[in-house]
């Protein structure tokens, strides 16, 4: 089983060419293929995962939609929110899919009790959440797709986005379901900071024991 793990730094990204991008490293990879974690931001687009019944399309017209392959329903990126994608071979890691997640979910929980912000992921609706004022906020998303046991699309966390463009749609597929990021906590945390640790966690979970960075910030 290899423990090794290449990061890359893309910067800003088009969603859709990092999505193909995505689908053409886990087609070309073998079982001695390294896994691997992107990490990037997204200019402003819906996604719309397979779990397309009943969802209620965007009212804002001037934000392109994406018929995505990952899981879930559709949700919102855009500038400020933090994108970590794992391209994992779970069969080499003997890793289910609940195992990944409950790792990512975790990852979070654990970076906002750093800033004293409780938080909590629920069974039947994956991602993380925080009450403020005893209202339920979702704070960060996943969405996976598997191909031969190999795991692409990831998490998103909202750090310090314009959060509008949620109110078009029903997030996740849920009415009324409210939005929040780490600025609006009064969390002072940037981008950077937050996959750091995110990266920390995630690596220290997944039992890697090689680390390689790489930076693509065209």
């Amino acid at each position: 089983m290899t423990r090794q793990l290449v990061v890359k730094q893309l910067g800003r990204t088009d969603y859709e060419a990092i999505w193909h991008a995505m689908q053409a490293f886990t087609e070309s990879r073998d079982e001695h293929t390294p896994d691997e974690i992107w990490i990037t931001e997204h200019d402003a687009v819906y996604t719309l995962g397979l779990n397309r019944k009943l969802v209620r399309m965007p009212s804002d017209t001037s934000i392109p939609v994406v018929l995505a392959d990952r899981g879930g329903k559709i949700t919102y990126h855009g500038p400020g929110q933090l994108i970590i994608y794992l391209l994992i071979d779970l069969k080499r890691k003997s890793l289910s899919i609940r195992q990944l997640v409950s790792a990512m979910e975790s990852s979070i929980v654990e970076l906002l009790a750093e800033y004293d912000v409780k938080a909590y992921a629920k069974a039947d609706a994956p991602g993380v959440y925080v009450l403020i004022n005893q209202v339920e906020s979702k704070i960060a998303s996943l969405g996976l797709r598997l191909k031969n046991q190999c795991s692409y699309h990831g998490l998103s966390l909202n750090i310090d986005m314009d959060l509008s463009p949620f109110s078009a749609i029903d997030p996740c597929g849920y009415s009324g379901l409210q939005v929040t990021q780490t600025s609006d906590l009064g969390l002072f945390i940037d981008l950077s900071q937050a996959s750091e640790y995110l990266l920390k966690a995630l690596t220290e979970s997944l039992s890697y024991t090689s680390v390689k960075y790489e930076t693509h910030d065209d």
